[in-house]
């Protein structure tokens, strides 16, 4: 049995990774802040489900708090740190950005501070796929230069990795960065498409297509996101014995640090997106076509061969059976909707 740290573990991916490690036989110690940038009431049913275990634990802790994540640090041992907690949302970053550098830089430097001194074992991080930015080679592979994001967001998830190789090269804190594509599942973000095109065509409402609907996204079942995880935990990073300062790799390094794409086997257009949720609910939506938003991508698509390579895994679910599973829980959590 190990004992793992898991931040954000009242949002979506934390939760289903806290709630697997608990089913595989760990210890989770988790930490949130329950912040309001969606329903409270969500983060808190999440947590109820997770806190019929025994092994786990929560503590309402906001990361940013350099005094009190020391202390929880101090206080305790971790084999590993799952660090999931972020202010989340492209578009919020925009009127919101000083939440970002708060949260996401101030608050990832205490969690590097905090795995140095207590000297953990490996930390698994959340980065993004928004980090590629202006890029519009596709697929994205974690190879290619991201150096162009065209959000904070995503040039807070970039500066999380270059922090991160600054730790493993100082350090030698080895460190993982998993850039996520478009998660989407049960339990899912009411800010993100899906939750929000649910419940829009089951009230009756239009739904919001940006760029008119002509974008394509790697989305990705939440499953699919947690198993890499569970694999990536068990194979600290180490340092590339191959790796060129000459022709550096992106995704590599001498020091103990890896990044990986975690993203859906293709992308799709949204506007077939919607065509499967209309099937699963039995409605059709009424379209409300609306232009480019600011810091959007146009198109996103993961290359997942490094990860393939270094774990054994692909994403396994349809698009159609994940869609159908979210709506099959949407409708339980909200009856009557």
């Amino acid at each position: 049995m190990s004992r793992y740290l898991v931040t954000g573990a009242a949002g979506f991916i934390g939760f289903h990774v806290a709630r697997r490690l608990l089913a595989d036989g760990h210890q989770v110690i988790a930490l949130d802040n329950l912040n309001d940038y969606y329903d409270v009431n969500l983060k808190q049913a999440r947590l109820a489900e997770l806190a019929h275990d025994d092994r786990f634990t929560f503590e309402q802790v906001n990361i940013a708090d350099s005094d009190a994540l020391q202390r929880q640090f101090s206080s305790d041992t971790f084999d590993a740190v799952v660090h999931l907690a972020a202010q989340a949302g492209v578009r919020h970053s925009i009127t919101h950005p000083h939440d970002y550098v708060e949260t996401n830089i101030l608050g990832f430097l205490n969690i590097l501070e905090g795995c140095r001194q207590q000297q953990s074992g490996h930390l698994v991080y959340a980065s993004s796929s928004s980090v590629y930015g202006a890029n519009t080679t596709m697929p994205c592979s974690v190879s290619q230069s991201a150096d162009h994001p065209i959000s904070l967001y995503g040039a807070t998830k970039k500066s999380n990795e270059l922090m991160a190789h600054t730790y493993s090269h100082l350090y030698g804190l080895a460190t993982t960065g998993l850039r996520f594509f478009t998660v989407y599942g049960p339990w899912g973000r009411p800010d993100m498409a899906l939750f929000l095109f649910t419940r829009a065509i089951l009230s009756g409402q239009p739904i919001q297509l940006f760029n008119e609907g002509n974008m394509r996204r790697s989305f990705t079942y939440i499953d699919d996101v947690v198993e890499p995880i569970i694999r990536v935990l068990d194979q600290p990073a180490t340092s590339a014995s191959d790796w060129d300062s000459d022709n550096p790799d992106p995704a590599t390094s001498s020091a103990p640090y890896r990044v990986f794409n975690i993203g859906g086997g293709e992308s799709v257009e949204l506007l077939r997106f919607v065509e499967i949720l209309e099937q699963c609910l039995g409605r059709e939506a009424t379209r409300e076509l609306l232009p480019m938003q600011p810091g959007d991508v146009q198109v996103s698509h993961a290359d997942v061969t490094a990860l393939e390579q270094a774990v054994g895994f692909r994403p396994q679910v349809r698009l159609e059976d994940g869609v159908a599973r979210f709506c099959e829980w949407y409708q339980g959590y909200y009856p009557g909707s």
